[in-house]
Order: structure tokens, then C-alpha cells, then sequence
């Protein structure tokens, strides 16, 4: 009975959280996974991290992992357009109308023809997804978004680029994800009718404040300057502190200050939706903000003056390593991760953003991967990401054998992610 006993919490602790969290307390207690630390581990003692601050433009680079647009503005909105989404233009059929003009944004505004679904265990993408398309007329199921985009049930997230993808090759429509969003913009697209989607970080709100820091999705339909506030579809809160109990239809009230603190924790990350015929508006809404190097310049800017201003601001300095990195300069995006990683990250961090593996993999920081890549998969093996970082950097380091095991785990939790096909492709064959 007492081996029973000793055994029974590693086993609780298999269970998905989202079965754990059905239990009797008592035994919630023993199958949640221990957190006895709320911040991911320190991997080196900043250097130098205040020369990241100077401004200082980089020269353009090409990002290995990810596609970049062409380094200088682009020509028209057609090529923009194209660029940003990868899809062919299309010639409008009709005209913007008359009122929808970019500059300048009344002092409120209601985007309307949205419904608010509330989401599924750990889906808040696929089901802010399906309410941004709502507007559009398609009644989607966030199962079956979900069957596409996370194919794993336990996959705790789906990028940005991921959610744009879908909207590209599924949809008809448009879409394009971009970084270094600001309130402005995000009136401007609701003044002119132009859904959006934002990623930001979210503290859970009263009896669920243990939870901890997570990334949520966000579905922006209204603002208004005269209270400074902007109204949000919620897949997960509704619009109350008691998740899944109520949705007003006006949407959740966010000060302004409030979103620009939590948005800023995702770099401003947006994902913008509109129909083909609106592709020139859209590219005069995002103007050079298209233009993947100009935009992480003007990120780079931002992070910066960001970090200048409070330098014990930990999204800060992680931001200005993403930024480095989208430029090239891996040497400088290390550094600043060191110094966010001192400062201290949500040890959910890299559920969602990925730029230390990158930084530290292209400096040969190979065991500083390993570190960060086994603390996110401890008890949560979820994250395709860091299994294909973890594989890449044992891969490095001559283990051969786990490496290959660690790709194969990626592709087996995600089979939509190419990147660890590739580099397992590109590992030596295993020896007979």
C-alpha cells in the first residue's frame, strides 16, 4: 500500500493538466506539474548589455529560419501585398469606399459582425481565428482550425506566422503577421473596418491568478480616446475575472495603458485579415511596416528607447534580441537575451517566443539550448520547438543519437513543422 502511495504522484503527473484540473483537489495537487521555479534559468551574466541601447542601424540581413521581403520599401501595393502574404495580388473588383481613409482615425470607433466563441482546453488561436473570420461571413470550427493548426491536442501554441498561414491557403483571404504594432495602427484598421488579431501576455485574473503568466490571443473591436480604452473578444476570460461565464457583446474593457504593458510582452505582435479587394488599403494602412527589414529596424528603434526607459523591464531586452536576430547580429541578440534572462522570464517564455535558441545556437551556445530546451519540456513535453532546438544543438555538440531523437520527436507532436524534417534530413544516417 505505501509503494502504491509513492507511486501514485508520478503518475497523476502524466495526466494532461487538462484532466488534472478535474480531480479532487486533493489529488490536483499531486498530478499539476511542480513549478518550483517561476522564472526560466539564468545562462550567463549579462555583458556589456547597455551598449545594445545606442542607436545604431544595422545593415540589412537575411534570416536563416524565416522568410524576409525584399530589403528595400516595395514599389506598389500589389507587390507589398504579395510579399507579406506570399500570395499572388489580386486586382480589386471594387474601390475602397470613400469613407475608409486612413488618416486620420475618429476619436472612436466599432468594428461590428464578429460573434465571440469561447475557446477550447489550451485553443485560444483557433478560436480567436474563428471569431476574426466571423466578420467575413464563415461559420468555422475551432476543432477542425484547430485539426490544422495545432494537430497535436497538447500543443500549447500556435505562432503568428502559423495562424497567417492558414488564413493564406485556406481561406481566400489575406493575412499578414507583422511585430511592432502600436495603438495607432490598431485604430486605424478598426476605423476602417479591417479585423486584427493580437498576441499578448496575460496574468489570470483572481482565483485563477496561480495559474501564472501565459501568451493569449486577443480579437480587438472597438476603442475609444475620450476613456482611453479598447474592447476586446476574449476566447478565454469572456468579459468578466471567472473564465467562460459571461460575453458581453460590447466585448472586455482594456485601458490603454493596460495593453500597451501586456502587448508589448509579445514585441506588439499582430495579425491582420482582410479580403483581396482591400489590398491596397491595407498596404496604405501598414505602409513601410510591410517591409520585413525596415519593420525589425523600426522594432530594433523601439526596443531600445523600450529598454532605455526601464531597464528592468525583462520583455524589453527580450525584444531587442528578437530584433537583433530578425537582423542578423546574433552576437548582440545574446546578449540582450542574457540580460533578459537575468532580469527574469516567465518560465513559460518559450512556449511562444524562440529567439534564444537562435541567438544562442548561431554564437555556439550549444549547452545553453540544452539548458533552456530541458527546463520547457520538463513535465510538458509540448513544444516542437524545443525539441528541434534541443536537437539541433545536440547535433552540434556530436550526439548524433539524441539529436536524431529529438527531431523525430518535433515532427511526431507536429508533422506541419518542416524545419525539424530538414534537419533531420540533414544528419548523418544512423550507423547499422
Amino acid at each position: 500500500m505505501v509503494v502504491a502511495l509513492a507511486l501514485l504522484p508520478p503518475i497523476l503527473r502524466k495526466m494532461p493538466t487538462r484532466y488534472a484540473l478535474r480531480l479532487p483537489e486533493p489529488l490536483q495537487a499531486l498530478a499539476l506539474p511542480a513549478d518550483p521555479t517561476p522564472i526560466l534559468p539564468t545562462v550567463a551574466a549579462p555583458v556589456a548589455a547597455a551598449g545594445l541601447l545606442a542607436r545604431d542601424l544595422p545593415p540589412p540581413a537575411i534570416v536563416t529560419s524565416v522568410p524576409v521581403a525584399a530589403s528595400t520599401p516595395l514599389a506598389n501595393a500589389a507587390e507589398s501585398i504579395q510579399a507579406a502574404t506570399g500570395q499572388p495580388a489580386a486586382t480589386p473588383t471594387t474601390p475602397p469606399p470613400p469613407t475608409a481613409t486612413p488618416w486620420p482615425v475618429p476619436a472612436t470607433a466599432r468594428m461590428t459582425g464578429f460573434t465571440h466563441v469561447y475557446q477550447e482546453w489550451n485553443n485560444c488561436g483557433p478560436a480567436t481565428m474563428v471569431m476574426a473570420l466571423t466578420h467575413f461571413g464563415r461559420t468555422r470550427s475551432q476543432r477542425d482550425l484547430a485539426g490544422i493548426l495545432r494537430p497535436n491536442q497538447e500543443d500549447r501554441n500556435v505562432t503568428p506566422a502559423e495562424m497567417a498561414d492558414y488564413v493564406n491557403t485556406q481561406e481566400g483571404l489575406r493575412s499578414v503577421a507583422r511585430v511592432n504594432g502600436d495603438l495607432n495602427l490598431l485604430k486605424r484598421l478598426l476605423a476602417n473596418d479591417i479585423p486584427v488579431i493580437i498576441e499578448i501576455g496575460l496574468d489570470p485574473p483572481g482565483e485563477y491568478r496561480w495559474l501564472g503568466w501565459y501568451g493569449h490571443y486577443l480579437l480587438p473591436v472597438a476603442y475609444d480616446d475620450n476613456t482611453s480604452q479598447v474592447w476586446v473578444y476574449d476566447s478565454w476570460l469572456g468579459t468578466s475575472e471567472v473564465p467562460q461565464t459571461n460575453a458581453d457583446p460590447n466585448g472586455r474593457v482594456l485601458a490603454y495603458d493596460e495593453l500597451e504593458a501586456y502587448w508589448a510582452q509579445f514585441n506588439r505582435s499582430y495579425i491582420v485579415l482582410f479580403d483581396p479587394s482591400q489590398e491596397a488599403l491595407v498596404t496604405q494602412l501598414l505602409g513601410d511596416e510591410l517591409d520585413d527589414t525596415i519593420m525589425w529596424r523600426d522594432t530594433l528603434n523601439r526596443a531600445q528607447s523600450d529598454a532605455s526607459r526601464d531597464g528592468s523591464n525583462a520583455f524589453y531586452w527580450f525584444n531587442l534580441g528578437s530584433s537583433y536576430n530578425a537582423l542578423g547580429q546574433f552576437d548582440k541578440a545574446a546578449v540582450a537575451f542574457d540580460q533578459a534572462l537575468a532580469i527574469g522570464l516567465p518560465w513559460r517564455m518559450l512556449w511562444y517566443q524562440f529567439g534564444p535558441y537562435e541567438a544562442y545556437y548561431q554564437t555556439g551556445r550549444y549547452d545553453d539550448i540544452v539548458l533552456l530546451a530541458n527546463t520547457t519540456l520538463k513535465d510538458r513535453p509540448y513544444f516542437e520547438e524545443s525539441y528541434y532546438y534541443l536537437g539541433l544543438a545536440q547535433a552540434a555538440l556530436g550526439d548524433t543519437a539524441a539529436a536524431r531523437d529529438n527531431l523525430m520527436k518535433a515532427i511526431a507532436f507536429n508533422p506541419n513543422f518542416t524545419l525539424a524534417e530538414e534537419a533531420l534530413a540533414g544528419l548523418s544516417a544512423p550507423e547499422s
